[in-house]
């Protein structure tokens, strides 16, 4: 079916999923600099608890990542993304408020972002689950591609203004989050989408499983596979290191770097930069290089790229932060348009929340560890040591992913419903 101009964005459906996950990313980019900003700023907070508050955010993940697919394959996606959208908004409303009384707290800062975690983990989970309900297989790589390319775009104007504002009204920053979370949910409630028809493979109304039933099945799914696998470990380590430097940035910049809250806000912005170009190229790379090839070539990039950034200062040196936090971050964009749009079209629909979460309860619940890392090395040995050490071990995870069945194909697999697992080891 041909498409109306301007691709996917010509679809309602899509359009308002797309303005939505759009303008809540930048809620999303300015709180992520913000919250740092606050911390150190105005709480005065240590390196440590800096790098705990990115540990907070994603602490979830290790805690309900895994029964969330579960859940999620058994709930309307929908309304459960719009609950979660709506408890957001209150959680991160709270914290200007409590600044404006005087008793806001690193405590309450840790405990939002915890709470606001837990409602990410489902709305993320059901968010995979959701974009294959209103494109077709075909056009998967178009709508991750234009997802994350508006989000990158997002991310350079929310990390950037998170600085500017943070300067001018202090924590009343995070309300512009706390709205763009009701800019996501009012989207949400706007798509049209009839009773949605039973997943392939759907077992529910035949015979009844267990959560952890249901949980296990995903697990053996992405143990045994030869791609889901590799990918699942190579994004685990990755994550672990590469947001582990990041819980220091916003301490490098400022404190040892020497740059101002604004100034540090705007090279932050810089890494979307960065993602816009990834999400432009992700789909020539694939067809020209092919998704095996180009998923492989996008992690060298970005790991190799990241080892300038410790050698940023104030200065003429600041190009170094801006060049590897740029390519890293194209590197980063590819290798999840290709990853997500594969995972997508590769595995049963019946078990796509299942797996999906399961490969991000490893993924994300490695977020947690590698910022509390990064905070016991920046204490021990200063936070430019510390990212040498964080993003070297960055630059080397890519090697999980230098398995034969990467290495021997062009592209990775398509996949049709039900078959998962299956091709892989065919030619492609």
């Amino acid at each position: 079916m041909a498409h109306r101009r301007g691709g996917l964005l010509g679809q309602r459906n899509f359009r308002l999923l797309w303005l939505g996950e759009t303008v809540s990313g930048a809620g999303t980019a300015m709180a992520a600099t913000g919250v740092p900003l606050l911390a150190v700023t105005v709480l005065r907070a240590s390196t440590f608890a800096v790098a705990a508050l990115t540990a907070a955010g994603y602490l979830p993940w290790l805690v309900i990542g895994l029964p969330a697919g579960a859940w999620v394959d058994r709930l309307p996606v929908r309304p459960l993304m719009i609950t979660c959208d709506v408890v957001c908004a209150l959680l991160y409303a709270s914290l200007p408020a409590a600044a404006w009384a005087g008793v806001l707290t690193i405590g309450q800062v840790a405990a939002a972002a915890t709470a606001a975690g837990t409602a990410g983990v489902l709305f993320a989970t059901a968010y995979q689950v959701l974009l294959p309900s209103l494109v077709t297989a075909g056009e998967l790589v178009e709508g991750n591609a234009k997802l994350q390319g508006s989000a990158s775009v997002a991310a350079i104007g929310g990390r950037g203004a998170a600085g500017l504002a943070a300067e001018a009204v202090g924590a009343a920053a995070l309300l512009f989050n706390a709205a763009s979370f009701l800019v996501s949910a009012a989207c949400l409630l706007r798509i049209q989408a009839g009773a949605a028809p039973p997943r392939p493979g759907d077992q529910r109304g035949t015979r009844a499983t267990t959560v952890r039933a249901e949980v296990a099945q995903g697990l053996r799914l992405i143990a045994g596979d030869p791609y889901l696998r590799p990918l699942t470990i190579y994004a685990a380590a990755g994550n672990l290191a590469y947001t582990g430097s990041t819980a220091l940035l916003v301490v490098f910049l400022v404190r040892v770097a020497g740059f101002g809250p604004a100034a540090a806000g705007l090279l932050l912005a810089t890494a979307g930069v960065g993602g816009v170009l990834g999400a432009v190229i992700a789909r020539r790379l694939a067809r020209w290089l092919g998704t095996a090839r180009a998923l492989l070539l996008s992690t060298l990039a970005a790991g190799l790229f990241s080892l300038l950034i410790p050698l940023s200062a104030a200065g003429p040196r600041a190009a170094c932060y801006v060049a590897g936090a740029a390519v890293a971050s194209a590197g980063i964009a590819v290798g999840n348009i290709i990853a997500g749009s594969f995972r997508q079209a590769y595995c049963p629909p019946s078990m796509l929340g299942r797996v999906t979460a399961s490969m991000r309860c490893a993924v994300f619940g490695a977020i947690p560890l590698g910022a509390l890392l990064a905070g016991g090395l920046a204490t021990a040995l200063g936070a430019r040591a510390a990212l040498w050490v964080i993003l070297a071990c960055y630059a080397l995870s890519g090697a999980f992913l230098a398995t034969p069945a990467m290495l021997a194909h062009r592209d990775l697999p398509g996949g049709s419903p039900g078959r998962c697992g299956r091709t892989a080891g065919r030619a492609h």
